[in-house]
């Protein structure tokens, strides 16, 4: 029968070469706390960077969606569609872009919106701050998809000096420019 001498010794009683260690030294631990703490104090501003970046992504797709949405349905259905946000979903507040955005089929002048005019509200902004032009004027569709006299710039600002522009030309066309400055 062969077996090793460390091993037989273990099962003879005998001392075993791992039976010394019970665990780390505190310069083990010490070091290995300090590698954590490095590590993790780097990754938590690349990860808030890397937070805002996407919150503002995702508005410049929410944007785009609205936008989209309300010049393919006035194309599609040869009437006027606006776009404009709203915190009741009943009028359109055109200075707090940051609220929810909903698609209308009409011009929303003012006063009460139908629910049978509403085709489509999309979630509000997560973003710092969001504005569209200076006169107050929602985004609105005329029948061959172009916003005539409503084009402009959408900018949105969000945390950590993050922010991208969105820009609506006078054939209805968007564009997305990024690094804004706000």
């Amino acid at each position: 029968m062969c077996t090793d001498a460390p091993i037989g010794a273990a099962l003879l009683g005998g001392p075993s070469p791992l039976a010394d260690q019970h665990g780390l030294t505190l310069v083990e631990l010490l070091v290995a706390i300090a590698v954590m703490v490095l590590l993790i104090g780097w990754a938590i501003p690349a990860f808030q960077t890397l937070s805002a970046r996407q919150e503002v992504s995702a508005e410049v797709m929410r944007l785009k969606t609205a936008l989209a949405l309300a010049r393919n349905t006035a194309i599609a259905r040869r009437a006027t569609v606006t776009v404009c946000p709203s915190h009741d979903q009943l009028s359109c507040n055109n200075d707090d872009w940051t609220a929810p955005l909903m698609v209308i089929r009409g011009r929303a002048d003012g006063g009460n919106i139908g629910s049978d005019e509403v085709l489509r509200i999309l979630d509000d902004s997560r973003v710092v701050s969001l504005s569209y032009r200076k006169d107050g004027r929602p985004v609105r569709y005329g029948p061959l998809g172009r916003p005539a006299g409503h084009n402009g710039t959408f900018t949105i600002c969000g945390r950590h000096d993050t922010g991208a522009t969105v820009v609506v030309s006078n054939f209805g066309r968007v564009r997305v420019e990024t690094g804004a400055t706000c």
